[in-house]
């Protein structure tokens, strides 16, 4: 969000905060693209903050906030390592002055700070997916963010600064590591989406996976793409071929988003050129390292 934005989001959750009984005098921002995540004290609650003014995508910001906040309070319910609502608040999406506002238990990092091995992330990702088999949730299918990120390529005015044989690049691995993909199959079920460290809290209590908004449907291959190097092979009865192909579709796919005009991730930029010169060097059979985009 721009400054601006970014200010008015920061003071429409502690509005509604202090409404709520949970003193929020101070803002500590943690993270700021699309939604904006905020630690309030000294409440010590963790607000993210969505975009929700009129119109159909004001709409949707709304819905998805809702859609998450009730997905994740199910999946705790279940014993699931997600992150958990704040149980102080009512576990629902909070609007003012045009944004959503979520609620969330916040974790401190542990101290001295540590890494998850790959053994301890596919377990925390295997029990994850265990708990989501059991839910009856309606999610998209993973190829239609497949199918949305090869329109995004074939338009010029979307992308202007992708160069054309980047382009091309582009679309011949949505369409060959989609089409592997494809052919392999594999059971699909309910998925993160996106379970890249970036959305992984190590805590003193174990690792809680956060930010469920990107849930689809899909082969397990699809979500262990995200993780890094070595996790997949440690996960119980993967099909390593899929997810070889999974994880070139990925890196395509999250290519494509940081060349949207409209991108907002930091240094989103540099990491697309520096995904687009690893499909250069290795073709799409040769991505093989997980991505936090």
């Amino acid at each position: 969000m721009d400054g601006t934005t970014g200010r008015r989001a920061v003071g429409a959750a502690r509005g509604i905060a202090d409404a709520l009984g949970l003193a929020a005098d101070e803002a500590l921002v943690l993270q700021d693209s699309n939604k904006l995540t905020a630690r309030l004290l000294p409440c010590d609650t963790l607000a993210r903050i969505a975009p929700a003014g009129p119109g159909d995508a004001g709409a949707e910001a709304r819905k998805l906030a809702r859609w998450e906040i009730d997905l994740a309070r199910r999946l705790v319910d279940a014993g699931c390592p997600v992150g958990a609502p704040d149980p102080r608040v009512a576990p629902e999406a909070h609007e003012r002055d045009g944004f959503a506002v979520t609620f969330w238990t916040y974790h401190a990092p542990p101290v001295p700070p540590r890494a998850l091995s790959p053994v301890e992330y596919a377990g925390a990702l295997a029990r994850l997916h265990a708990g989501m088999r059991a839910l009856d949730v309606a999610a998209p299918r993973f190829t239609e963010r497949v199918a949305y990120a090869g329109a995004l390529v074939a338009d010029r005015a979307r992308t202007p600064e992708l160069a054309e044989d980047d382009r091309q690049l582009l679309v011949d691995t949505l369409r060959d590591a989609g089409r592997a993909v494809a052919e392999r199959g594999g059971a699909e079920q309910l998925l993160h989406g996106e379970p890249h460290p970036g959305n992984l809290l190590v805590t003193e209590g174990g690792p809680l996976f956060i930010d469920l908004e990107t849930c689809c449907r899909g082969p397990v291959e699809f979500d262990l793409a995200h993780a890094p190097d070595g996790v997949g092979e440690e996960y119980p009865g993967v099909d390593l071929e899929l997810l070889h192909a999974c994880r070139s579709l990925v890196l395509a796919i999250i290519t494509v988003w940081r060349w949207d005009r409209d991108d907002r991730l930091p240094d989103g930029r540099e990491l697309g050129l520096a995904w687009l010169a690893r499909l250069r060097e290795t073709g799409w059979r040769g991505a093989t390292t997980h991505v936090d985009g």
